[in-house]
């Protein structure tokens, strides 16, 4: 820390954690010092304002370091929900510094009248239900997630990421490279297009990927909805850039 400057790290690579760093860089600058850091799993991120750091910190213990040789004074985890290990390590990593963590996670997704969800616990539970549900799968649960569908050759999938996925993967796919958020329209089109008749994907939550659970319910089309994994206990948290905001402000 320096007089009253705050060395925020925030752990993005969401919607929230850009949006968090851009709110606090609109800021006095005497009064924050950001650096995001970003996993590196996508070749071209949209940079956050302020520091930007890139790849891993070699599990917690390199966590614990990085946060101490930066003078860290708060760290905000806005990874995606489905980021449980760095998550796992924030929270270990903060308990064994002393250093205030926040967790920044938007909502899930609720079902509504019409929706046909099917929660699953994992892809491998989503790929043994597919038999039963439909033979066009239009899977976006990200590339890294694939290998679970990798020796379905029963059926046709239209894969969509933000990079060209590798193997192992589906036989049978087409891929489509593309970032959200989407529309209605656009996924509509997509799906109609393409024919297909069952939605896989992730419980990310937020505005920017729901679209497509619309458009699959105005279809009558089975969506499989992987769980999101627990957060670690006892760590607060906020939904929202708003709330994290106020937390930061209130010296929580």
């Amino acid at each position: 820390m320096t007089g009253t400057q705050q060395h925020v790290l925030i752990l993005g690579g969401t919607t929230e954690g850009r949006g968090l760093a851009e709110a606090l860089a609109g800021e006095p600058a005497a009064r924050w010092r950001v650096t995001s850091s970003l996993a590196g799993r996508v070749a071209a991120p949209r940079l956050p304002p302020g520091e930007v750091r890139t790849g891993g910190f070699g599990g917690t213990g390199g966590l614990v370091r990085w946060l101490r040789e930066h003078a860290v004074d708060v760290v905000v985890d806005a990874t995606h929900p489905f980021a449980e290990t760095m998550s796992a390590h924030a929270a270990a990593a903060a308990a064994a510094t002393g250093v205030p963590l926040l967790g920044l996670r938007r909502p899930g997704w609720t079902a509504g009248p019409g929706d046909r969800w099917h929660m699953v616990d994992s892809a491998e539970q989503a790929a043994a239900l597919l038999p039963a549900l439909g033979g066009r799968v239009f899977l976006t649960t990200g590339r890294t997630g694939l290998a679970a569908f990798a020796g379905d050759a029963g059926r046709w999938f239209l894969v969509r990421s933000v990079d060209a996925p590798g193997p192992p993967h589906p036989p049978r796919m087409e891929v489509v490279l593309d970032r959200g958020p989407f529309t209605h329209d656009g996924e509509r089109a997509l799906m109609t297009r393409h024919r297909v008749d069952v939605l896989v994907t992730k419980d990310s939550g937020g505005a920017a990927t729901a679209p497509k659970l619309a458009v699959a319910r105005e279809l009558g089309l089975p969506v499989v909805l992987v769980r999101r994994p627990p957060a670690p206990p006892g760590v607060p948290a906020v939904p929202d850039v708003a709330g994290a905001l106020e937390w930061l402000r209130a010296g929580r």
